[in-house]
């Protein structure tokens, strides 16, 4: 049995647990860092589940010194987006360049990023314990005590949940969240085109629900969300490889003309899930354990590491003395993160909503004001820009 003291203990070392460990430590904090699972090298081999990250995000994750540990060869970084509606003729379009900028984002494995982080983790000293379980967890008036199933015991000030849409933690702690099913399962995949994706994102709405295409760092290869209802998701997984690469071809309107499947089939329940309370004595949540979102528009992974971001900043202020918190400039720190950060979540949150519902609707009248809403926007430069700003905003 170990007693571990630390100043900061996060639970979950994914993407935005470890990026929160890494900003503590290089401001000399004392941060402790348990994972369930394994420990999280850069994997060799590419995996499934990617996400878009934003401008604002990869010039974090380059503060943060992970960014430059990524191999360039699994950067897919996108100059352009395009957007289609299976209706005949609506369309927009973005480019870095109308921008002013070198790129619009880049598409990335979530893997690669946390491996990324976790070897940044470790040349920064963050105490990091995979295969670490919270069996009970008590607090007192200076602290926590985490009971981990190993029989190890964690000291900290201050527990960050950043364990999952499922979060134990949020769990254990009785806090309510407000939930909603989509109904629908995001079908993901890895093809190799036909033709280049020249950089660009694409992604097209048909009546069961977007679909994805985002291009990955080799030029003919891609990364596919297919959003369609659970049985239908069922039904792609199940199907013959070369039906399933003509069904893509007919529903991506042969973009990049034929594809190839290089890859395994996996698919995940799309939900929208927001905790009431994000704070509670001296445990505050973070990430999917605090929000998840349909995704749609790829912003996910950046609104996570928007808490990560504001919650380090906002510790970081706070003076020690002796190493200690004060307990009620804590408390007041931990409150104004809540209302930041869900003020952001819930403006995504109502953003996707919005656009979740105008794209499913299939009545004649919706489907011609959306179409005109589209092209109209595409002819408008200063927009357009407005949209890609917004995007690259933590």
């Amino acid at each position: 049995m170990a007693l571990i003291r630390t100043q900061v203990a996060v639970i979950g070392g994914g993407m935005i647990g470890l990026a929160l460990a890494n900003a503590l430590a290089l401001r000399g904090r004392e941060v402790c860092v348990l994972e369930r699972g394994a420990a999280k090298p850069i994997p060799s081999e590419p995996s499934l589940r990617v996400s878009a990250l934003s401008r604002a995000a990869q010039d974090w994750l380059t503060e943060l010194g992970a960014w430059q540990l990524i191999p360039e060869n699994r950067k897919g970084t996108y100059t352009g987006m395009q957007v289609w509606d299976e209706n005949p003729g609506a369309r927009i379009g973005f480019s870095a360049e109308e921008s002013d900028l070198s790129h619009i984002g880049t598409i990335i494995e979530n893997a690669v990023v946390e491996g990324a982080l976790w070897q940044r983790a470790e040349a920064l000293q963050v105490q990091l314990k995979p295969q670490a379980v919270v069996a009970s967890f008590e607090e007192h008036e200076g602290d926590v005590t985490l009971q981990l199933e190993n029989g190890d015991i964690v000291l900290a000030q201050l527990v960050v949940a950043a364990d999952g849409g499922r979060s134990q933690i949020r769990q254990q702690l009785g806090l309510a969240t407000t939930f909603k099913d989509y109904e629908q399962h995001g079908v993901v995949a890895t093809l190799e085109t036909t033709e280049p994706h020249q950089d660009v994102a694409r992604q097209v709405f048909t009546a069961a629900g977007p679909l994805a295409l985002l291009p990955l760092a080799e030029p003919n290869k891609i990364s596919i969300v297919w959003s369609v209802p659970p049985q239908r998701a069922a039904e792609l997984k199940a199907l013959p490889k070369e039906i399933f690469e003509q069904q893509l071809g007919v529903t991506s309107d042969m973009v990049l003309g034929p594809v190839n499947l290089v890859s395994e089939r996996h698919s995940f329940p799309l939900r929208m899930q927001y905790a009431e309370q994000w704070v509670k004595g001296r445990f505050v949540l973070a990430g999917d354990a605090a929000h998840t979102i349909h995704p749609l528009a790829g912003q996910g992974a950046n609104l996570g590491l928007g808490d990560a971001w504001y919650l380090a900043e906002q510790l970081n202020r706070l003076g020690t003395l002796q190493g200690q918190w004060n307990g009620e400039q804590l408390q007041r720190t931990l409150r104004h993160y809540e209302r930041a950060r869900k003020t952001a979540a819930v403006r995504h949150i109502a953003a996707m909503e919005g656009f979740h519902q105008l794209f499913l609707a299939q009545n004649p009248f919706i489907k011609a004001v959306r179409g005109l809403g589209m092209n109209t926007t595409n002819k408008l430069r200063a927009v357009k820009r407005f949209f890609i700003h917004q995007a690259n905003q933590f």
